[in-house]
């Protein structure tokens, strides 16, 4: 039996429910799309460390997949926000969504999805806790989104994301933790030839294991903003927000 299967995964055509190593109707019911080749399904659910049951090569696992539903990802992400936010520019569009395709935002869609369930593993990726790693289920997200585009279409791949990230990009996207504003505020500071911002840990109280931090941002003759966190990484992430966005606001204001 075992042995028949490890058969169909790896080289045969299956085509009934009895033939896969996963229940098809229910993950086919979460991702509201049916495949007309199953193949391609279990070609997304393939993780490598599983090609050591099958014996087969690197490029049987889900990583071609990946990189193909990567691609798709990004050009529907990019045609979603281009018509969500008329108003913003290149830069901001790029920002936004980075945030969307990240792998902390995919990790949790997949979670949320339950698509751990249905990865296959060998039993060491198993026992290390592979079925709820972030970067694995990220990965599985793009692998499945590449094999919905190969079997059925621009359409369906574009609703797959529509309904399982797209329809809540408001939420993700509020989410400062997904943003860098150290990087933003560097990008905007060397783009108007100012140089590189300098961070300065002010404060330190608190104990050891219940610090807060208080960090001065500058950009010499040009601006100086603080920030405040639990860490020194979070209060520099605060005090180059404010500076950067009162920088923002003083340029629209000339």
């Amino acid at each position: 039996m075992i042995k028949s299967i490890f058969k169909i995964i790896g080289n045969s055509r299956p085509d009934t429910q009895s033939e896969v190593p996963f229940d098809r109707k229910e993950i086919e019911s979460i991702l509201n799309y049916s495949f007309r080749d199953i193949r391609e399904l279990m070609h997304a659910l393939k993780h490598r460390s599983f090609l050591s049951v099958t014996n087969e090569t690197t490029i049987a696992s889900n990583e071609r997949l990946e990189l193909l539903g990567d691609a798709v990802l990004e050009l529907i992400a990019t045609e979603d926000l281009y018509h969500a936010f008329p108003q913003e520019d290149e830069g901001t569009l790029t920002k936004m969504r980075a945030v969307l395709v990240s792998r902390q935002v995919l990790g949790k869609i997949a979670t949320e999805l339950g698509l751990g369930e249905f990865i296959l593993l060998n039993k060491g990726e198993e026992k290390t806790g592979g079925r709820t790693r972030p970067s694995n289920l990220a990965n599985l997200y793009e692998a499945i989104l590449g094999a919905i585009y190969l079997d059925g279409g621009y359409k369906p791949a574009k609703n797959f994301v529509q309904n399982t990230l797209l329809k809540t990009k408001e939420t993700w996207l509020s989410k400062e933790r997904y943003f860098n504003y150290k990087s933003d505020l560097l990008e905007f500071s060397q783009a108007k030839g100012w140089g590189a911002p300098s961070y300065k840990v002010k404060e330190a109280t608190g104990p050891d294991h219940d610090k807060s931090f208080r960090v001065a941002v500058e950009i010499t003759r040009h601006g100086k903003a603080f920030g405040s966190g639990k860490s020194k990484k979070k209060a520099e992430q605060e005090a180059a927000k404010a500076l950067l966005l009162r920088l923002k606001e003083e340029d629209v204001g000339k």
